[in-house]
């Protein structure tokens, strides 16, 4: 976790246990001077608030505007709301664009106790109840619409500014080139890019880790903790080789490089240092690497080091050869594997005689709000709340059709981690979410990242290496 996301964490826990202190206060008082059964039952109201409309991690004002910079080149577009459409003012788009709106939401009342959203075309996207300020509306695939007819605009629990701004990404998309993609951990590449992948022609997945720690789901089968683990890295390897084959990728194609979850900031530290597993009691990497098509520099000694490593990854970049690499955002995805993944591809890279021509970036986590994408699967993306300076990059929306949107729930439902049953907590606070804010989970699945990672787009920040 970046240092950061764990100062966000920190505050947060600070605050809340000001909260708690607070209430534990007023209930002293209360059960002092009021009737006994008035305690218990201000406690389960108080519990249930919480569930319904005070659980999100959000680490930032909802009123606070979202502050991206684009590429100078990239000059806004004017749009405004005629007779409740967006009209384009003046210029053409290619229809295959990245289009992003910038506009200006402000949530009623209601939009402070219910998600509001932003019904825009065939689309709706969703943000923090309470939101107010800049946000960014993702219209890709709905270009032609826009310029035939224009879009229909509505907000739902909050209203949309007149005026917006409309920046176009032309960025060509990948498709039809050589792409790799770097996955810390198993499911991370279908998480990301999945609909990518399944429409490339040309695609190489590797993965760098075995994913075996927080394996106590395992346990119940009467296995040790070092079993368990065991039995997690396993299955997780087995994942990063084949279910990539439902998106067309062989198995050829896919690497597992067999490192040890969350141990990569630490390797990156003392490079010299093996870190075996934290849990599963082994050190031996080439455990997890007998599927593996080629043959690279750590296999010679199997050890978890940081330079054996970046050599693995110059090693598959001189293989595979790829023209665009995908993988975790720098500064948007908080987690530490996520983050050292990024570090370990740029040595490699010096490491290296092939050099991609662009990086596809993505985040399947954020430092400030644990719920991006908001709102219901199978809707469309909208930028991720910026609330710090990020480098100023061009944007690649990819379109996933209904088809794609059901094969990557699929895909997802294969993957071991995202399988076990949600804790009663969950459940209940599921629940009551479900019945007091309109909350609606898929049917594909419980786990969280089917409501989150199955929509119409996926989202990439494009850098020119």
């Amino acid at each position: 976790m970046s240092v950061r996301k764990q100062q966000l964490l920190r505050q947060h826990r600070r605050n809340k246990r000001i909260t708690l202190l607070l209430i534990f206060l007023g209930l002293l008082v209360l059960g002092l001077l009021g009737p006994l059964w008035l305690l218990p039952l201000t406690l389960l109201v108080l519990w249930i608030a919480h569930e319904a409309w005070f659980a999100d991690h959000l680490f930032y004002s909802p009123q606070d505007d979202y502050q991206y910079r684009f590429p100078e080149v990239v000059e806004p577009m004017g749009l405004r709301i005629v007779n409740g459409r967006w009209q384009l003012a003046a210029g053409s788009i290619a229809p295959s664009a990245t289009v992003i709106a910038k506009v200006q939401i402000k949530s009623n009342w209601l939009g402070r106790w219910f998600d509001p959203s932003v019904q825009v075309g065939t689309d709706q996207q969703t943000f923090e109840r309470g939101a107010q300020g800049v946000r960014y509306l993702n219209l890709t695939g709905q270009v032609e619409a826009l310029i035939a007819e224009g879009l229909s605009v509505q907000g739902r629990f909050c209203s949309v500014a007149a005026d917006a701004e409309l920046y176009v990404f032309n960025q060509p998309s990948p498709v039809n080139e050589n792409i790799m993609i770097l996955a810390p951990h198993a499911d991370d590449a279908e998480l990301a890019a999945f609909g990518l992948y399944s429409s490339a022609d040309n695609v190489s997945i590797v993965t760098l880790t075995q994913g075996e720690i927080e394996a106590g789901y395992y346990q119940r089968l009467g296995l040790s903790k070092e079993q368990a683990a065991q039995l997690k890295g396993r299955l997780r390897t087995w994942d990063s080789m084949a279910i990539p084959l439902w998106g067309g990728v062989p198995q050829a194609s896919c690497v597992q490089l067999g490192y040890y979850c969350m141990q990569l900031p630490e390797m990156a530290k003392q490079a010299d240092t093996p870190f075996a597993s934290k849990e599963s009691g082994e050190s031996d990497i080439r455990r997890a690497r007998q599927h593996n098509s080629l043959q690279l520099p750590g296999d010679s000694t199997g050890q978890p080091t940081w330079h054996n490593l970046v050599a693995d990854l110059a090693g598959c970049l001189m293989h595979f050869k790829p023209d665009v690499v995908v993988m975790p955002h720098p500064e948007i995805d908080p987690h530490a594997d996520h983050i050292a993944t990024t570090q370990a591809f740029f040595q490699a890279m010096e490491q290296s005689d092939w050099r991609p021509k662009r990086l596809f970036l993505y985040a399947n986590h954020l430092h400030d709000n644990d719920r991006w994408p908001m709102g219901d699967a199978n809707t469309g993306v909208a930028l991720p709340p910026a609330m710090v300076d990020l480098p100023a990059d061009e944007l690649f929306s990819y379109v996933l059709s209904e088809q794609q949107q059901l094969d990557k729930a699929m895909a997802l439902l294969m993957q071991h981690d995202l399988q076990p049953p949600m804790p009663l907590k969950r459940r209940l606070r599921r629940s009551i979410q479900q019945l007091l804010t309109g909350r609606r989970w898929p049917k594909t699945g419980e786990n969280e990242f089917l409501r989150k990672a199955v929509r119409k787009h996926e989202l990439f920040w494009v850098r020119e290496l």
